[in-house]
């Protein structure tokens, strides 16, 4: 398992600053880690495996113990019934020599089978370790993944941010704004000439009308004057 190199290029896609020069660190992360679950399935199964392994030959081992032990009870079986005349004692100590011949045998079997079955367990052992590691690690860069989504996702609202707000320039707005304050000013003094052009025409008229009241008396007696003359009532 290239496990390590694997670490080492996930960790280049998250410390590299330079972004822009990677391919994709996201996917990169996400494909380490799908490789590192794929080894973690393949060495579960290997565990299962080597532990099945060292549980088939401990129940050898166990057997061929068991079956030692019955040899020699037999050999003993044998001894005593030739010790009680039942069976000739010539013959009993060579069935005895063969039991125990047999019970020897058993025994080296077994002792075998027990070796193998402490490689078998520290075999486990060892996968076991890796497997813990594997998941540490797994876990380990989930997480950095998911911190790695978020500052992208923090770095691309931030750009956009800082894009709309660099498209604004000071200077246009500032004249934008003055333009405005201008176009205001010429606004208000065209109001206040309309305002002084109304008032000037409401004081001629005034005056013409005052002019015209102080001379009506005059312009009544010459009409009267005219009349008489006339001969006009």
């Amino acid at each position: 398992m290239n496990i390590f190199k694997r670490l080492f290029r996930i960790g280049q896609a998250e410390i590299n600053s330079v972004i822009e020069k990677m391919e994709d660190p996201i996917r990169m992360t996400e494909q380490g880690i799908r490789e590192m679950r794929d080894d973690l399935d393949k060495s579960i199964e290997s565990l299962a495996q080597i532990k099945a392994m060292a549980i088939r030959t401990g129940n050898d081992k166990n057997k061929k113990q068991a079956e030692a032990k019955e040899y020699e009870n037999k050999a003993i079986l044998l001894l005593t019934k030739a010790q009680k005349g039942e069976l000739d004692m010539a013959q009993a100590e060579h069935l005895a020599t063969e039991a125990l011949t047999l019970k020897e045998r058993l025994l080296a079997d077994a002792a075998t089978l027990e070796t193998q079955q402490e490689e078998h367990e520290k075999a486990a052992a060892s996968i076991q370790s890796n497997i813990e590691v594997l998941k540490f690690n797994i876990t380990k860069w989930e997480n950095e993944l998911k911190t790695l989504k978020s500052r992208i996702r923090v770095s691309k609202a931030t750009k956009e941010v800082n894009k709309q707000m660099a498209k604004i320039d000071s200077n246009s707005t500032i004249s934008m704004l003055e333009r405005m304050k201008e176009k205001v000013e010429e606004e208000e003094a065209l109001a206040q000439a309309y305002g002084d052009l109304a008032n000037k025409k409401s004081n001629l008229d005034d005056e013409i009308n005052a002019a015209i009241g102080s001379q009506s008396g005059t312009v009544n007696q010459h009409l009267d004057e005219i009349k008489r003359k006339l001969g006009i009532e």
